[in-house]
C-alpha cells in the first residue's frame, strides 16, 4: 500500500500508481469521506455552470409566460396549451427545454396529447393485433 505524507499546507501527493488506477486527471476533484476514523478519497465529476444567456426585455416577458405554460402542461395537460415558436425559441435559449425535443412542446403536438389522453379516459383504445397483418388491417379500417 502506497504511503503519502501531508505537506505544510495540508496537501498530499497521490502516488502515480493510484493516480493511474483511478484514471485521474490534473484538475479533477476528490471528495473525502470519513468512515470509521479513516479518510476515503472519492473521485467526483463536477460540471461547470453554463453561462447565463442575455435576454431582451421582450424575451424576459416571454420567458415568464413560458414558465407558466410549462408548469400547466406538467400539472394539467388536459386544459393547457403548447408553446408558440417564440416561446420555444426562448425556452431553448435558457435551457428549459432541449432543442431536440422542441416539437413535443408545440401546440399541434400538445393537441394530439390531449386527444390521446381523452381516448384513454374514454377507453377508446385500439385492440391489440395478433400479428402484423392484423395491425395493418386495423389501420385501414380506421381510415375508411
Amino acid at each position: 500500500m502506497p504511503l503519502v505524507k501531508i505537506g505544510p499546507k495540508h496537501q498530499i501527493t497521490i502516488p502515480k500508481s493510484v493516480f493511474e488506477t483511478l484514471q485521474l486527471q490534473v484538475g479533477d476533484f476528490l471528495e473525502i469521506e470519513v468512515r470509521e476514523g479513516k479518510g476515503i478519497l472519492v473521485p467526483k465529476q463536477v460540471t461547470e455552470k453554463a453561462p447565463i444567456p442575455k435576454l431582451s426585455e421582450n424575451e424576459q416577458r416571454v420567458l415568464d409566460s413560458v414558465k407558466k405554460k410549462i408548469k400547466a402542461i406538467w400539472s394539467n395537460p388536459d386544459s393547457s396549451t403548447g408553446l408558440n415558436k417564440k416561446e420555444i425559441s426562448v425556452a431553448v435559449k435558457v435551457g428549459l427545454i432541449d432543442r431536440e425535443q422542441k416539437w413535443w412542446w408545440t401546440e399541434g403536438w400538445q393537441k394530439g396529447e390531449r386527444e390521446a389522453e381523452k381516448e384513454i379516459q374514454q377507453k377508446e383504445l385500439s385492440k391489440v393485433a395478433e400479428n402484423a397483418d392484423g395491425f395493418f388491417k386495423s389501420l385501414d379500417s380506421k381510415t375508411s
